[in-house]
């Protein structure tokens, strides 16, 4: 690897529009630009990625149906299949997180959430335990039923969080390490019909942040660890008023100082910059910037938190942004070729 190098990143993409499936990157320590080493479509559609502590693991969902998980050693320039794709007694995964000893996932058609056991090895076996998720919303072609879109531990590590675009709202459930069992402890009731995707965490653990995807607004919340409790405060338009473009907000990122999130715009094809205030309970619009590209499914922070990436799946490509350090608009700075791109993640 070239001595410029800081790191390296991964990067998600559908197989069945033209993607590679999960592409090795090296990152260039001074330009953020980064150059594809090798990939592998072992695992059809692998749209959501997370790497292991160690950085030599890498976990992907096959975003169909029926659904399934898999493992890359990823200790070489090409992503090595750590034996065949685990089905997730689901369809259509969209997330998945590690936690306590377990690949979760989050299977957005069945509406479920999915424990599968981590082998000594770091691959996963068999799933352990399904929580179904149960409701619907009042959009009738979005909402018929649950949509588990994303799952995540909050910052305690006592919790696993579930956003469903389906039922507008977010579960709160404890995971059992010994069995996989994950245990249903409270439910946020969130506007009707304004379908939540995603939701990232304030560096201070107290405050979290809901994008929504059938509305272009973002919900403030106050997270109380302790009672596993999640209060919305507020919601904030992440396009300004008057813009007509239909848009499909994709994710959110919180600076690591808890200054700046960012929001990822669908359609509207922009990147948003919110302020928040010093007790993170307020989220203002500063400003929306271009892409990049088209379709900005996925947004991400490099690890030094300098430079902002997204991944522009219909224009296929992935683009890096330099951030200012005063107001936190991005400022793009170059882009790659990755057909069908979804999802970057680093290492």
């Amino acid at each position: 690897m070239a001595e410029s190098s800081a790191g390296r990143a991964f990067i998600g993409s559908f197989t069945t529009a033209g993607g590679r499936g999960v592409t090795v990157a090296a990152v260039d320590a001074a330009t953020g630009a980064l150059t594809p080493l090798g990939a592998t479509d072992a695992l059809p559609n692998p749209s959501f990625l997370a790497l292991s502590a160690d950085a030599t693991v890498l976990y992907a969902v096959g975003e169909s149906e029926p659904g399934t998980a898999a493992a890359f050693d990823v200790t070489g320039d090409t992503p090595v299949p750590l034996g065949e794709p685990v089905p997730v007694d689901g369809a259509a995964p969209t997330h998945l997180a590690l936690a306590a000893g377990h690949l979760v996932t989050a299977n957005y058609t069945s509406g479920s959430v999915t424990t599968l056991p981590l082998r000594p090895d770091g691959r996963p076996g068999p799933a352990a335990y399904v929580l179904k998720h149960h409701g619907s919303g009042p959009d009738p072609k979005r909402q018929s039923g649950p949509h588990a879109h994303q799952v995540l531990p909050d910052p305690s590590g006592r919790w696993l969080v579930s956003v469903d675009l389906g039922t507008d709202s977010v579960r709160v459930c404890a995971l059992d390490p010994a069995t996989g069992v994950l245990r249903l402890h409270g439910e946020t009731a969130l506007r009707p019909g304004t379908g939540p995707r995603h939701l990232a965490f304030h560096p201070d653990g107290r405050h979290a942040y809901v994008l929504n995807e059938l509305e272009p607004t973002l919900v403030v919340c106050r997270w109380d660890a302790a009672g596993g409790v999640l209060e919305p405060l507020g919601e904030t338009r992440v396009i300004h008023d008057g813009v007509t473009t239909e848009t499909f907000p994709s994710e959110v990122v919180v600076a690591r100082d808890g200054r700046f999130l960012w929001v990822a715009n669908r359609g509207h094809d922009s990147i948003a910059t919110l302020a928040l205030d010093p007790d993170g309970e307020h989220a203002a619009l500063v400003a929306t910037v271009d892409c990049g590209g088209r379709w900005p499914r996925h947004l991400t922070l490099d690890p030094a938190g300098r430079r902002l990436y997204a991944a522009n799946e219909r224009s296929g490509d992935v683009t890096w942004f330099d951030l200012y350090e005063e107001s936190g608009i991005p400022r793009r700075t170059g882009s790659v070729p990755a057909p069908a791109a979804s999802c970057v993640v680093f290492g």
